[in-house]
């Protein structure tokens, strides 16, 4: 089992991950994940890929059921972060579409956040279903990046900057086509529950500003125009008026 988590430095990459720990930290996020866990089925003995498991808190509160848990991701960064964090757990670099498993090693597949980053889900989930034992459970669990809402004084400002989020991902309505994909792929006994994630904590400012920075790179807005819907959002966040809003998908489904 993995110790406790310990607090890091942070260094390089220290913004994108002080986003992924505030995302992660919200009571929407740890619900889901919760959810995500009991919809793998698995008992206690149980074998389970974290998918793009990133700083590595999935497979930590997977251990922590009883389950033995691998987390696979390409980002040697946030790799050395989950190592140092979480030391006693197994996590190995690879991708969605290349899994450092034999066949059939595993009883459960969780992937979050992840199929909106793959340009052909296909392959990930042929690579699913060869490391998934037979009657395995496969949970995808992501937002639809082409429905944010974000409250705000300049709602064509607000609708460029949030179309320039999207547009950074090669499939951003990836989770809203999960039981399509996975009807493709072969699964069985396929269900997808909806949930709206609702923020207006002000330890998500960093989150919002990011996609204002990002939509400033993209020539989606100037510099101008994003100083001042930036100022907005932190008025808001100082003010507790911060208000993001996204829908989120869970699918899940068994291997035949």
């Amino acid at each position: 089992m993995p110790a406790e988590k310990t607090t890091i430095p942070y260094e390089v990459g220290a913004d994108l991950i002080a986003v992924l720990d505030a995302a992660d930290d919200q009571p929407s996020a740890v619900r889901l994940r919760r959810r995500s866990y009991d919809l793998l089925d698995l008992r206690p003995g149980g074998v389970a890929v974290d998918v793009g498991c990133g700083t590595g808190r999935a497979v930590a509160e997977l251990t922590e059921r009883g389950v033995t848990a691998i987390g696979v991701d390409p980002d040697e960064l946030v790799l050395g972060t989950a190592r140092r964090r979480w030391p006693g757990a197994d996590f190995r670099a690879g991708s969605a579409q290349s899994l450092p498993l034999p066949d059939g090693a595993v009883t459960g597949y969780r992937a979050e956040k992840v199929f909106h980053v793959l340009a052909d889900p296909g392959p990930a989930l042929d690579e699913a279903r060869r490391v998934l034992a037979p009657t395995g459970r496969i949970v995808l669990l992501g937002q639809d990046w082409d429905a944010l809402i974000i409250d705000s004084d300049h709602p064509e400002l607000t609708r460029a900057v949030l179309r320039a989020q999207a547009d950074t991902c090669p499939r951003p309505q990836a989770a809203r086509a999960y039981r399509n994909l996975l009807l493709d792929a072969g699964f069985r006994d396929v269900a997808v529950e909806a949930y709206l994630g609702v923020v207006t904590d002000a330890g998500m400012l960093p989150v919002v500003e990011r996609f204002g920075a990002t939509a400033v790179a993209a020539g989606a807005v100037t510099a101008a125009q994003h100083a001042r819907w930036a100022d907005d959002q932190r008025r808001r966040a100082r003010d507790g008026r911060l208000f993001l809003a996204f829908p989120m998908f869970l699918a899940s489904a068994r291997r035949p």
